[in-house]
């Protein structure tokens, strides 16, 4: 048997654990042989693809990023995209396809198994943890690693200046990573895409640090936004018609506490930091076991699944099930860690 892999959308921590998990048990166990395509669905459109064997993978598990590459591609925006992908599948004799992304790139596996018959396994990676099916996603525990050891740095500075200091963490339409860092760090505010806030009550909860002799650290979402306020937007392209929010929410925001309180105010946007760099123990064992996991899904022919976590069993779910909708924060969650502000 032949199992093609890809990595698609936007690069995580311990994509090559997975890649180097799925060739592990595969040679060893089945005597599979393996494709990786380049690029995401690019390759796999193009017809780009190198073989995997065991020496290719041999100590890959702490890498960051992926040796097979990533994109955004979405090959069904392509007329002839879903023949290409298909004729590129049958010529290298290829039976199964792992796929490796975030709900845009199995969204397109789940397109091409159903209304194509292309074979494919989902493996969920997104520093995001936005999908509903699954308790964590590949690359959220390292990101969040990497925002709270920020976090920690900057309480030191921010003491030395008595000045806020504003952190600015990826998450899109989800404020997981904000929540989690911003809890972990200690800081004084948290900001999230799913209960737009209001500037009011942030600039009195950083006066009320300040009245006890505290900088605050205000840990902010990049996708999070005010209340009843317009921040700037621009196009994806010039002409574009398109206005997406701009990703400095950040610096708006330290402009805003500025002004409104007196007090100095600096931002750090931590952006791709949170993508980069080796894993964490703690998603070199996720990867591992998606891995091992996504490779008995080819063997039992259960193809248009997922592998997710639930608990600390690794299980199957229907792939469309896994992209139907977001998982974004409990509003009971954030009220919780809501104790710690001010």
């Amino acid at each position: 048997m032949r199992v093609g892999v890809l990595t698609g959308g936007r690069d995580c921590p311990g994509l090559n654990a997975v890649i180097r998990a799925i060739v592990r048990k595969g040679v060893q166990e089945y005597g599979y042989d393996f494709v990786g395509f380049r690029d995401g669905w690019l390759g796999a459109l193009e017809g780009d693809a190198v073989p995997l064997d065991i020496r290719a993978v041999r100590g890959i598990l702490p890498r960051g990023g992926t040796i097979l590459g990533s994109s955004r591609t979405d090959p069904l925006k392509e007329a002839d995209g879903a023949r290409r992908i298909k004729d590129n599948l049958a010529q290298r004799g290829i039976d199964g396809l792992v796929v490796i992304g975030g709900a845009d790139t199995l969204g397109v596996a789940v397109r091409l198994g159903r209304e194509h018959g292309v074979p494919c396994v989902g493996v969920p990676k997104t520093i995001d943890n936005d999908m509903q099916a699954t308790d964590r996603t590949l690359g959220f525990d390292t990101a969040v690693n990497t925002a709270t050891a920020a976090i920690d740095r900057l309480h030191t500075t921010a003491e030395s200046h008595m000045r806020v200091l504003v952190v600015e963490v990826m998450g899109r339409n989800a404020g997981w990573i904000a929540v989690h860092s911003g809890l972990a760090g200690g800081a004084n505010v948290i900001l999230i895409p799913e209960q737009p806030f209001d500037m009011d009550q942030v600039c009195a909860w950083v006066t009320s640090r300040f009245q006890a002799s505290y900088a605050p650290i205000v840990v902010v979402a990049d996708g999070a936004r005010p209340k009843n306020a317009d921040l700037v937007l621009r196009h994806d392209s010039p002409g574009g018609s398109a206005p997406v929010p701009l990703s400095g929410v950040g610096e708006w925001l330290a402009r805003e506490i500025e002004a409104r309180t007196g007090k100095e105010a600096r931002t750090t946007v931590l952006g791709h930091l949170q993508r980069g760099g080796p894993p964490s123990p703690f998603d070199r064992w996720l990867a591992t076991r998606f891995g091992l996991h996504a490779v008995d899904c080819v063997r039992d022919g259960d193809f248009g699944t997922m592998v997710a976590l639930r608990g600390t069993d690794v299980v199957r779910v229907p792939l469309a099930e896994a992209t139907t909708r977001l998982k974004t924060v409990d509003p009971r969650l954030y009220e919780e860690v809501g104790v710690f502000f001010g």
